[in-house]
Formats: structure tokens, sequence, C-alpha cells
């Protein structure tokens, strides 16, 4: 092997693993990051017919556990029967 200080060649082994392993290491401590716009977050809101249902829904829902919430079959068949012949 000929030594010639002006081309000297770099390949050590352990160097490039120790090279390899910083990469790695940051790569690992970046994460993914996720940003919301204030569009998106209105629309995840919602309108506010959506949350007057939501609380018709939550109202009903009360009712029902509570025993309270009464059926009127005469409604529902009118419903039933305007839907029917239309």
């Amino acid at each position: 092997m000929k030594i010639n200080p002006y081309h000297s060649i770099q390949q050590n082994p352990y160097r490039k693993q120790m090279e390899k392993n910083e990469k790695a290491a940051d790569m690992s401590t970046k994460r993914d990051k996720l940003e919301i716009s204030t569009e998106a977050m209105q629309m995840q809101k919602g309108t506010k017919l959506e949350q007057e249902r939501a609380d018709k829904v939550e109202a009903l829902k009360k009712q029902i556990e509570a025993g309270e919430y009464k059926v009127d079959a005469k409604a529902v068949a009118h419903k039933f029967y305007e839907y029917w012949n239309q």
C-alpha cells in the first residue's frame, strides 16, 4: 500500500457506521405535526342547525332513558299515510 498524504482515503467503517447512527437518531426525533386551519375548526364544530339537532337528540335520549317519552301512534300513522300517498 502506498501512503500518499494528498489523497488520503477515508474508508473507516466505524466512522461510516457512526454517521448512519447519527442520521437514524435525527430521523427518530422528528415527529409529524398536524395543523388545522380556522375554517376546518369551524367545519368540525358544525352549523347552528347541526348543533340544534344534536341537542334535540340528546334531549330525546334522556327522555327515553328516564321512561318519560311517549309515542303518539296516531301522529306516526298519519305521517306514514301522507308519505305513501304522495
